[in-house]
C-alpha cells in the first residue's frame, strides 16, 4: 500500500508542477444557445435553504436538472444517427430501440477516450478570423491545416476541427450561434470521408451540429453523421471551446473525455481536457 501511496503521490506532483490543462467544455446555462431538436436545459431548486433547518441550524439545497443528452458540450453515441432503419454494425433501429434505450450501440458503451488530440485550425489555414457562415470544410481545407501545423492525423486520434464559430456562442443574441438562417460552417460530406479514411477515434467541433449546415436548411441533411457515426463507427464531440487552443498554438495534446454512464442514451453531457506538458 505504502509503494502505491508514494507512486499516486509522485504522479500528482508531476501532473500540478508540469502540465496544462484547457478546459473544452462549455458552461451549461438555462437559455444557452442549443440545437432545436433537443430538450431544452433547465435547471431549478426543488428545496432551498431555509426550506427546512435542523436543530443545530444547517440547513442544505439541491437540485432538479432537465436537459437533453445533446446539449451543451456533448458526445453522440453511435446509437444516435440511424440510415436506411440501421445503424452502425447493421444494427436494426427500430428493433434496438424498443423498450427506449439501446442495449447496443448506447452512449454506455463509449469508454474513456485518454488519446492523442489534434485541432485543426481552419480558419489560420485560410487566414481568417473564422470560416464564413455555411462555409463548408472541404478535404483540401484539412490537409492545409495539417501541412500549415505540421500535425499528422492517424488511426485513434480525435480531431477537433475548429471553424471560429464558437466565439458566438455567448452572443447576446442566441439565434446567431444556431444560424438557421445565415447557416453554419463546418464538416461536409469530403471532410468527413477524409477523417474516415484516417480511422480516427473521434472528430469534435465548435458548432451544435459538427458539420455545414446551408442557409436556411438547419439540420434537414447531415451527411457526414452518417458517413462517420452510421459508416465507420466515429464519435461525434460537439459544442466544443476551442479558441484558447487556436490562441496558444495547441495543436497537440492528450485528449480526455468520459461520458456519463448513461444506460442506453444516444448521447451525453461531457467536460472534455486537453493536456499538454510545461516542460
Amino acid at each position: 500500500m505504502a509503494t502505491t501511496a508514494r507512486t499516486a503521490d509522485s504522479l500528482l506532483d508531476a501532473v500540478q508542477a508540469g502540465v496544462t490543462i484547457y478546459d473544452l467544455g462549455r458552461p451549461l446555462t438555462v437559455g444557452m444557445p442549443q440545437s432545436p431538436n433537443h430538450p431544452p436545459f433547465w435547471i431549478t431548486l426543488p428545496r432551498r435553504h431555509g426550506d427546512t433547518v435542523r436543530p443545530d441550524g444547517g440547513s442544505a439545497a439541491n437540485d432538479l436538472l432537465v436537459m437533453g443528452t445533446h446539449v451543451g458540450t456533448h458526445v453522440d453515441a453511435l446509437a444516435h444517427v440511424s440510415h436506411n432503419g440501421r445503424m452502425h454494425g447493421g444494427v436494426d433501429a427500430t428493433a434496438a430501440q424498443v423498450g427506449g434505450r439501446f442495449h447496443e450501440l448506447g452512449v454506455h458503451t463509449v469508454a474513456p477516450m485518454v488519446r492523442r488530440g489534434v485541432l485543426l485550425d481552419i480558419p489560420g489555414a485560410l487566414a481568417q478570423e473564422s470560416c464564413p457562415a455555411g462555409y463548408e470544410i472541404t478535404d483540401a481545407d484539412l490537409d492545409a491545416a495539417v501541412c500549415r501545423q505540421g500535425t499528422s492525423v492517424g488511426p485513434g486520434d480525435v480531431v477537433l476541427i475548429r471553424s471560429g464559430w464558437g466565439r458566438l456562442f455567448d452572443h447576446e443574441d442566441r439565434t446567431r450561434y444556431i444560424g438557421k438562417e445565415s447557416g453554419v460552417p463546418g464538416i461536409g460530406a469530403d471532410g468527413a470521408t477524409w477523417l474516415a479514411e484516417r480511422r480516427v477515434h473521434a472528430a469534435g467541433a465548435d458548432t451544435i451540429a459538427f458539420e455545414c449546415l446551408p442557409p436556411g436548411k438547419g439540420h434537414s441533411v447531415l451527411p457526414a453523421h452518417r458517413i462517420l457515426l452510421v459508416e465507420h463507427g466515429i464519435y461525434l464531440i460537439e459544442t466544443l471551446a476551442l479558441e484558447e487552443l487556436a490562441r496558444d498554438a495547441v495543436y497537440e495534446f492528450t485528449f480526455i473525455l468520459s461520458p456519463l454512464p448513461l444506460y442506453g442514451a444516444t448521447g451525453s453531457p461531457v467536460r472534455p481536457l486537453a493536456v499538454i506538458s510545461r516542460g
